[in-house]
């Protein structure tokens, strides 16, 4: 009985077979690798396949096809140094599943809808589900408008048309401003990290990015008044401007608690920066305390901003005070603010400090029925 043919270019060594084999498409001419098998066939067959992906490889690169996992990390690249690299990332990692390895020219509509169809199921907001589709769209237009081969050819012949974003009408959850109750029970279901985080949120009325992307280099000390302000730069805020956030007690309490437990985030998990709050343990602590949902979608982290904002209204604090603590965009912000003005920002939210006890009264009207006699 002859032999089987056997394929040439396996050496066995140290009890494996390892695949030592010219290839044209390889970088340096040959195929140098570890097959991780002691068995013949499997390993002519691992041979057989690999030879196979580095062809098609070869041939995808040779016509320009891009995939839109190689455009996600090359525009990730591009703005790994920008505070939003995180949350980009964090969208892309959602996206690859659905469309990493489709060519840039199959995304459209239809080939997102499976992506939009499981965050839909899964409890995400229309508006967040647009903000993946803003980065789908993002990347898109660079490759067919920036990102170039070696002999000129754009990545992508022609962005497609305006993806299509869900709407938003009529599905914006109501403000649930939180009582005192309500935010001591949902606080104390919650890890010691994210309770950190959603406490100062509740005392600053920062959003919820601004906290995750705290740091350490933007507290200024004001000696005069014996406090520190943290002064966030405009790639952070929603309105592009820069903006103090100043502390009250229970904010400074907070702070001094993460001090020391990373070298430049305030707020930290295991060791990194979170990118977001309204996670898991959010939503799991929020239904374990039997806190309400609006059509089935739990409250989110923003929540505790509307809750600081009633607060300060509760306690008798002006408008314009009040606007100029949440850092709403107006044409009078600024950051440089004189010790009377800190003073003001500060004595405002010391208000709520105190639970409400010092609070004006909630007045309550209510509508009698008149009934009128028949002479």
């Amino acid at each position: 009985m002859s032999k089987r043919n056997r394929m040439p270019g396996l050496r066995f060594r140290n009890g494996l077979w390892h695949i030592e084999k010219r290839c044209k498409d390889c970088p340096d001419g040959w195929l140098r690798e570890s097959t991780d098998t002691a068995s013949r066939i499997e390993a002519e067959q691992y041979l057989i396949r690999r030879l196979a992906e580095i062809g098609q490889e070869a041939r995808r690169q040779k016509a320009a096809v891009y995939r839109f996992e190689d455009a996600g990390m090359r525009y990730l690249e591009e703005i790994a140094q920008k505070p939003s690299s995180e949350t980009v990332a964090m969208h892309l990692d959602q996206l690859f599943p659905f469309i990493g390895s489709m060519p840039l020219a199959q995304i459209h509509d239809g080939t997102l809808k499976a992506f939009v169809d499981h965050e839909r199921a899964r409890g995400l907001a229309p508006k967040s589900v647009n903000n993946v589709i803003g980065i789908v769209s993002t990347v898109l237009n660079r490759a067919a408008r920036v990102w170039r081969t070696e002999d000129g050819t754009p990545w992508l012949k022609q962005a497609p048309a305006q993806l299509t974003r869900l709407s938003t009408k009529g599905r914006q959850a109501k403000p649930y401003p939180l009582s005192w109750e309500e935010q001591d029970r949902l606080f104390r279901s919650l890890p010691r990290h994210l309770a950190d985080a959603a406490l100062f949120a509740v005392n600053t009325g920062c959003r919820e990015q601004e906290i995750c992307r705290l740091r350490w280099d933007w507290e200024v000390k004001v000696t005069d008044l014996e406090t520190a302000v943290f002064v966030l730069p405009e790639s952070v805020t929603k309105t592009s401007t820069e903006r103090v956030v100043v502390l009250n007690a229970v904010a400074r309490n907070v702070v001094e608690s993460r001090r020391g437990m990373h070298a430049v985030f305030v707020f930290t998990y295991r060791g990194k920066p979170m990118t977001r709050l309204r996670n898991t343990a959010w939503k799991r602590a929020w239904k374990a305390v039997d806190l309400p949902s609006e059509n089935g979608i739990l409250k989110g982290v923003h929540n505790l901003r509307h809750t600081f904002g009633r607060r300060l209204r509760g306690a008798g604090v002006p408008l314009e005070t009040r606007k100029t603590l949440l850092g709403h965009a107006n044409g009078d912000i600024t950051t440089h603010y004189s010790a009377a003005e800190l003073t003001e920002l500060i004595y405002a939210s010391e208000k709520i400090v105190d639970r409400g006890i010092a609070q004006t009264p909630t007045l309550t009207v209510v509508k009698r029925n008149v009934m009128k006699s028949v002479g």
